[in-house]
């Protein structure tokens, strides 16, 4: 005989689930864009490091992400 214990709930529901998936998102996006602008040559500096990609918009992505994940955290589960 099996013995049936009752199974434990997820700690989150699908909805939470989700927005976890989107914050990941967003952060992964964020430093994919963050990503290059480096020079083949060690010896000539590239200004294509200081564009807006990678000083404004990887880096409000990745804290927005991350503002994402605390949200899919604290969100209430619907009753």
């Amino acid at each position: 005989m099996k013995n049936k214990e009752p199974k434990e709930p997820f700690l989150f529901e699908k909805r939470n689930y989700i927005i976890m998936v989107i914050g990941l998102a967003f952060i992964a996006l964020g430093f994919i864009l963050m990503s290059g602008g480096g020079s083949e040559d060690p010896a000539i500096f590239n200004e294509e490091i200081y564009n807006f990609r990678r000083i404004r918009l990887a880096p409000t992505l990745v804290l927005i992400g991350f503002a994402i994940e605390i949200y899919a955290i604290l969100a209430k589960p619907k009753k």
